[in-house]
């Protein structure tokens, strides 16, 4: 066998496939053995089941670094640990980088500008960032962006992209002014339906000519008071990596909508057709599909909302604590375009669900907190699972939901792993 041969993903698929296979056939003696203690709540495990910390890709040295995962370097792309994100507003620092393109250089705020056309404008209008800042009010939102791909690890068989794990998400202080005053300064007319927007990253190929990424959303979207264009995040300028100096944000929805490095917006009489709005690229089967099956153009769907989900930000997975000490578990959950109205945990492998405490979103599209003190009285292995539920009464699946090609929106329930001593 090559070299090339032992590195191919199907070669590792296989390799994975039968870990999986040898894991699930395992006595209960023998994953305890490979745990190093005890599973407790043993008879309430599904069956097959595959504890966390024997699963592929649980690595214990995350937290015993900064934490940041990268997933790719051409483009740049660079996911925290879950541990990182448990500020109730995400700093620089904590914030997953996803790229689609090359980051634009030589970025010149002073004559940066903002043209606004399209076929349902009334007239074509350019502004520069000073312009923005000085005609219209400028608003401040807490927001939560995340990727629509957070989560893709988890789906078996893979499925193509960047490998996100649970971090590909934020929620931080967006400022700048509404996207629908500037619309209406500008003029739209009665059959405009969508936007799109265009920016300055460039192409991984080099060619000036081709577009990265041009997405957008409905104008009902694109017209409520959260939708900004933004040029300041946590009260400074945005990082360059985030879309310096001017970004499209429309929180509750795929990150992807929210264009970086903001130079060009349209107004459509149709769907927006740009780059990445088509095949599989930020779209879902209609109906449930069979993994690997070919789904047909008309049967895919623009994902809009994301699902409700939580995450666990404290303790991190794999922490050792002794039986003596109470753990208060700290997290974050939302749900889109909606307000999560109950979040739940259980230490038992969904027996027994127990109620935390819940904060209400700041401002909407704004992700909320949560806590819950847990005692665990007897030495040995812990799962924490946490599972929230939106205001339409969805809660999160305990499974991962249905495959797709690009492997979107999983939102099953976020779990840890501990040890009692």
């Amino acid at each position: 066998m090559t070299k090339s041969e032992i590195n191919s993903p199907k070669d590792t698929q296989n390799t994975l496939k039968d870990r999986r296979s040898f894991l699930k056939k395992s006595t209960l003696a023998t994953l305890s053995s490979l745990l190093g203690a005890d599973i407790i709540h043993a008879a309430t495990m599904p069956k097959d089941y595959i504890p966390v910390m024997l699963q592929a890709d649980f690595d214990p040295m995350k937290g015993k670094s900064d934490g940041m995962i990268i997933r790719n370097e051409k483009p740049w792309n660079v996911e925290p640990a879950p541990h990182l994100l448990n500020d109730p507003i995400t700093p620089f620092a904590s914030i997953f980088i996803r790229n689609n393109g090359l980051i634009p250089e030589d970025v010149d705020a002073a004559n940066w500008t903002l043209t606004i056309g399209g076929e349902s404008v009334v007239k074509e209008k350019t502004y520069t960032l000073e312009e923005l800042k000085k005609k219209f009010k400028s608003y401040t939102y807490q927001l939560t962006l995340e990727c629509g791909g957070n989560g893709r690890a988890g789906f078996y068989p893979p499925a193509s992209g960047n490998q996100w794990e649970e971090g590909a998400i934020y929620c931080s202080e967006w400022t700048g002014v509404r996207l629908k005053d500037v619309l209406a300064d500008v003029g739209i007319k009665s059959d405009a339906v969508y936007i799109g927007y265009y920016g300055k990253d460039k192409h991984l190929n080099g060619d000036p000519s081709k577009v990265v990424i041009s997405r957008g959303v409905p104008l009902s979207k694109a017209m409520q008071d959260e939708s900004l264009l933004a040029w300041k995040l946590n009260g400074e300028d945005i990082p360059l990596a985030h879309g310096y100096p001017l970004r499209l944000v429309c929180g509750g929805w795929p990150a992807s909508v929210s264009g970086k490095w903001l130079h060009k917006l349209v107004v459509r009489n149709q769907v927006h057709d740009g780059e990445k709005m088509m095949g599989d690229a930020y779209r879902v089967p209609k109906y449930p599909v069979t993994p690997g099956e070919k789904v047909p153009d008309e049967d895919m769907k623009i994902i809009e909302s994301m699902p409700v989900k939580s995450i666990i930000t404290y303790p991190k997975s794999g922490a050792m604590f002794g039986t003596s000490k109470k753990l208060t578990v700290q997290g974050h959950a939302w749900a889109g375009e909606h307000e999560v109205r109950e979040m739940q945990v259980t230490t038992d492998f969904g027996a027994t669900w127990r109620k935390c405490s819940l904060k209400k979103p700041v401002n909407r599209l704004a992700w909320q907190q949560w806590s819950i003190d847990l005692n665990f009285p007897q030495p040995g292995y812990y799962e924490i699972w946490a599972k929230a539920t939106d205001d339409q009464g969805i809660s999160q699946p305990m499974v991962i939901p249905g495959w797709n090609p690009k492997g979107y929106l999983n939102n099953a329930c976020h779990r840890i792993a501990v040890k009692v001593s």
